[in-house]
């Protein structure tokens, strides 16, 4: 199982690892292939370690692995490549996360639905962080939890069986015909799940969908760290020691920021935020209105991401239903929201409702005192008595700047959450953390999401909370200045092409505040059928896209994120952000995102000459 010469690789590679793996959430963006994003990564790796190359060079020309680190990164692959080469599996058969407890509810889950039963195993105490109760009760997770004396003595079982070792040592796993998964913790660090493939192959995808969704990968600087443990070298990664300070430094920076004084909960990412939002929700709403169907309203061509999870949460969870929110193209948010609301009443139900302000990829704001109104009427139920009012969960990451949550904020007679993914304008892009915020008429509904948080295993580490705490001082004036940049970007592009179609908000709605570095572009078409012109845009805005990034590879980069302290980000929301969006909802148009600091006027240039080619 220790094999020498895997372990000297490791310990050249470590030596040499580039910068950009420890200190980005993305890598080589310009030579991201979406659809190859992890084999692709695996087999240049495996084609460095067969020919003993593990120079900076050769290291630095490895494509993107993965995206952000959800699903994973350069250094987590290298975690999971190394740990499968020593137990003789394949590298999808190693999956780590930074949560210790998600890879069993990823197994759990996958069960739910496949109606096969579970038992988790484990020696010595109970797992910390594992809430079993509440997984039964809240996830509607079936399952038997066992203490047995060691991995040796493996009850017979007509189903999975999850083996969990507390032992921590890296890469170290006792597999047995009798164990279906091995998770191995890792405090400080999260975890490693060793799959068993002879029955259990189906799982993998599923396993690694959970990461991507509702947690994030094991962090660079945390798989940095464990490659190190693996080959017996002390870890080096710097961390300040002052965890409390710099956590006490964020909270006051969000609480600054958003004019609140509720807690403020940070998690590894925008979506585990947004998991522990409503799985907390969810269980409030269990104690508080027993019986109640609940309702999760979001609109379907949102961020792919919150789309997706919801739709998860609500397949998963009995009583739960999703009812879509049209806010779009030639939908109204406001109109939308008072007739679902009143849908909900009707139905004597709960009503969460998740949204974007501004909307992604359209870049548009509601008339927010006539949404404040639909939201705060007071309905009634079929029998007459007042309906529950909505908690309204807002995903401020285009605008974090925004006093929505204030306490004479436009939504303070409304009880409402907010997050915000510390991958985008928080951190610069430097890590994935984002956090929440409760106004005072919600302020009741935060342990419960913390709660969460806290079985999840799903909160910012000790690093992101560090990095959150040098970059969110700046973060108000970093969006000013990148906004500053789009703004006249957006005029170059309507000047230079005037028939192009270009959704960003207008002045009178900056002068409320909203000032996003982001915009999509519709570019003109031709073509005799619907059909023939919707593929010229496409490839249209393909080539935009290329030439951006082939002309301008030091700034332009493919990427759905936004908020990055430096260079222009293109994407196609369809084949990206929206990737798991209804087909009918999907957005084939460019999104564009802008940082403070970029070279504008070549920017300017590369359009002019795209211009010309039309």
């Amino acid at each position: 199982m220790q094999d020498q010469n895997l372990l000297t690789y490791i310990e050249d590679l470590l030596k040499n690892v580039p910068t950009d793996w420890l200190r980005l959430t993305t890598h080589r963006l310009d030579i991201y292939n979406e659809s190859m994003a992890k084999t692709e990564f695996i087999d240049q790796l495996e084609d460095l370690y067969k020919n003993d190359k593990a120079h900076q060079s050769d290291l630095s020309q490895l494509p993107t692995a993965f995206d952000y680190i959800r699903l994973g990164h350069p250094l987590s692959s290298v975690l999971e490549w190394a740990i499968a080469h020593m137990h003789d599996l394949k590298p999808e058969q190693v999956i780590s996360f930074s949560s210790q407890t998600m890879p069993v509810l990823a197994v759990l889950r996958k069960n739910l639905f496949a109606h096969k039963n579970t038992q988790i195993l484990y020696s010595g105490e109970q797992p910390k962080h594992f809430d079993f109760d509440a997984l039964k009760r809240v996830y509607g997770y079936n399952f038997e939890v066992r203490q047995i004396e060691s991995s040796n003595q493996i009850p017979d079982f007509d189903g999975s069986t999850v083996f969990i070792s507390q032992e921590d040592q890296l890469g170290q796993a006792e597999l047995s015909p009798a164990i279906d998964f091995f998770v191995s913790l890792h405090p400080g660090l999260g975890s490693i799940i060793l799959v068993d493939t002879e029955d259990n192959a189906g799982y993998i995808s599923e396993i690694q969908h959970v990461r991507r969704r509702e947690s994030i990968a094991m962090t660079p600087a945390d798989s940095f760290s464990a490659l190190q443990r693996l080959i017996s070298v002390t870890p080096s990664v710097h961390v300040k020691k002052d965890a409390v300070k710099n956590k006490a430094s964020v909270v006051k920076s969000v609480q600054d920021i958003t004019a609140t004084q509720s807690d403020v909960l940070l998690g590894s990412c925008g979506l585990s935020v947004q998991y522990a939002i409503m799985m907390g929700l969810i269980d409030d709403a269990f104690q508080k209105h027993p019986g109640k169907k609940i309702k999760i309203i979001v609109p379907p061509n949102c961020y792919g991401g919150t789309n997706d999870q919801a739709r998860r949460v609500v397949a998963a969870v009995d009583n739960v239903d999703i009812l879509d929110l049209p806010v779009d193209r030639d939908n109204d948010m406001v109109q939308s929201t008072d007739q679902v609301l009143n849908q909900v009443a009707q139905q004597d139900a709960v009503p969460f409702i998740i949204a974007e302000i501004p909307t992604n990829p359209r870049v548009e704001v509601p008339d927010l005192e006539k949404l404040r109104d639909a939201l705060s009427k007071t309905r009634k139920t079929p029998s007459g008595e007042t309906a529950i009012d909505p908690v309204f969960i807002l995903d401020q990451t285009f605008c974090p700047n925004v006093h929505f949550l204030s306490k004479h904020g436009i939504f303070s007679s409304i009880r409402t959450i907010s997050y915000v993914s510390g991958s985008k304008f928080p951190s610069g892009g430097k890590c994935t953390a984002g956090y929440c915020v409760a106004n005072e008429n919600a302020e009741h509904l935060m342990p419960a999401i913390d709660k969460h948080f806290q079985l999840c295993d799903n909160e910012a580490t000790e690093l992101q909370v560090e990095i959150l705490a040098e970059q969110l001082p700046s973060m108000n004036q970093r969006i000013a200045d990148a906004y500053v940049n789009t703004r006249e970007f957006v005029s170059f592009i309507q000047k230079e092409l005037p028939e192009a179609k270009i959704n960003f908000v207008p002045d009178e709605v900056v002068e409320q505040g909203f000032t996003p570095s982001v915009f999509s572009l519709d570019l003109p078409t031709k073509g005799n059928t619907d059909e023939e012109r919707e593929a010229y845009k496409r490839a249209l805005n393909q080539k935009l896209i290329t030439m951006m990034i082939t002309k301008i590879p030091n700034e332009s980069k493919h990427c759905v994120s936004y908020g990055q302290l430096k260079g222009c980000y293109w994407t196609i929301p369809a084949t990206s952000t929206q990737g798991t969006t209804k087909e009918e909802d999907k957005d084939y148009i460019a999104r564009v995102s802008v940082s403070p600091d970029l070279d504008l006027e070549r920017h300017k240039e590369v359009f002019s000459d795209f211009v010309k080619q039309i």
